[in-house]
């Protein structure tokens, strides 16, 4: 009879940590192979229903069918990419008028500066020509890092496109080999996850898309009601900010009062700011809650670490993959017998006002 030896927690609790170390950093020199494998990976969990359409009711081979359902996805995608592009067109209008808007408020900046502070306008000028002087040796710098992001850019959008083509031919084959790599007992378990899988990041991504739409429709209402220029423009690129979570709505509120400011008074921009914010507390407190929490079961605190650690990583591609990947684990933990507590930690709170022997009852198995 064979004897399994049992570890002391330490050394187990130090083998997890070394773990953890290794697959962060091979997650972070693997990067180019990963974020765009990640994100054609749920991509294709979302597009199955697709697919299956085109084989099923139009009868076309699953290459055909997987070609035309990945094409018109991204030609959906590039549309609205254009559409934003020809809209972003139309500021270099207005370029003299955002530059007497923006010199004029300098010299307004410039004037308060020397009342307050007695620094001389000649000053002021010095230390700007020397940030200049010094911005203008780093352009080559700049300028080289522009390009190598606009090139990393097309290799992951090239890869995404790819990575999705082929998950979606080989998905049947990609389950099989989940089912021959584990016993016959764990089939049962292996489609559960599968299953859960696909619905879980099929119905986060519809919530993300629902959620931008809602999001632009408030923002495009509040700008037009104030009179904000733009506000069909500054609405869509807020709802595409906002996929980014917690970070991408002050990025917008920075570039919307910005052009704000280049367009109209010192109190629009403070208006504007303020009904943004409005928008954020209710898109974080009743749209997400029901439209994309509800899809994931995450709670906040692991939400929040695994953000942080997805930019760490990948930066905002990371920042954007962190959720479903962790529901995804969530998923698998929640189905893995060792793993259950950790499953646990991660889910949201569902015995609020439960005394620790009520918990207990919930969690401990029932004796016959």
């Amino acid at each position: 009879m064979i004897k399994f030896l049992s570890l002391p927690f330490y050394i187990k609790f130090a083998c997890t940590l070394i773990s953890i170390v290794i697959l962060g950093y091979l997650a972070k020199i693997g990067d180019t192979i990963l974020v765009p494998f990640i994100l054609g990976l749920l991509l294709a969990l979302l597009l199955v229903p697709v697919s299956n359409f085109f084989e099923r009711k139009l009868k076309l081979p699953r290459t055909v069918a997987g070609i035309i359902t990945v094409l018109l996805f991204f030609g959906i995608v590039g549309y609205g990419f254009y559409m934003l592009a020809s809209q972003l067109s139309m500021i270099k209008d207005d370029w003299p008028a955002f530059k007497e808007q923006i010199m004029a408020g300098i010299q307004n900046l410039q004037a308060w500066v020397s009342d307050r502070f007695g620094v001389m306008h000649s000053e002021q000028m010095d230390i700007l020509n020397k940030t200049a002087t010094k911005s203008l040796d780093s352009g080559t710098l700049i300028l080289g890092t522009a390009l190598l992001s606009l090139s990393s850019l097309f290799i992951l959008l090239v890869f995404t496109f790819l990575y999705t083509f082929f998950l979606l031919i080989y998905r049947s084959h990609i389950v099989r080999f989940l089912l021959l790599l584990n016993k016959q007992e764990h089939h049962e378990v292996v489609m559960d996850v599968v299953t859960q899988i696909q619905y879980v990041v099929k119905k986060y991504l519809i919530g993300l898309l629902l959620q931008m739409l809602i999001v632009s429709t408030l923002v495009f209402a509040s700008l037009s009601i104030i009179g904000v220029k733009y506000s069909l423009l500054l609405a869509i690129i807020t709802g595409v900010f906002n996929v980014l979570p917690y970070v991408g709505i002050f990025t917008s509120i920075l570039i919307i009062a910005l052009l704000t400011f280049a367009t109209s008074s010192f109190t629009h921009v403070l208006i504007v700011i303020s009904v943004l914010i409005l928008i954020h507390l209710i898109d974080s407190n009743f749209i997400v809650p029901k439209v994309v929490g509800s899809k994931v079961k995450v709670n906040s605190l692991f939400a929040m670490m695994a953000i942080i650690v997805g930019e760490m990583l990948w930066g905002i591609s990371g920042m954007f993959l962190a959720i479903p990947i962790l529901a995804i684990c969530k998923i698998i933990m929640d189905r893995v017998k060792e793993l259950k507590a950790w499953g646990f930690l991660l889910g949201e709170e569902d015995n609020k006002g439960s005394t620790y022997m009520s918990i207990l009852k919930t969690i401990s198995p029932k004796k016959n």
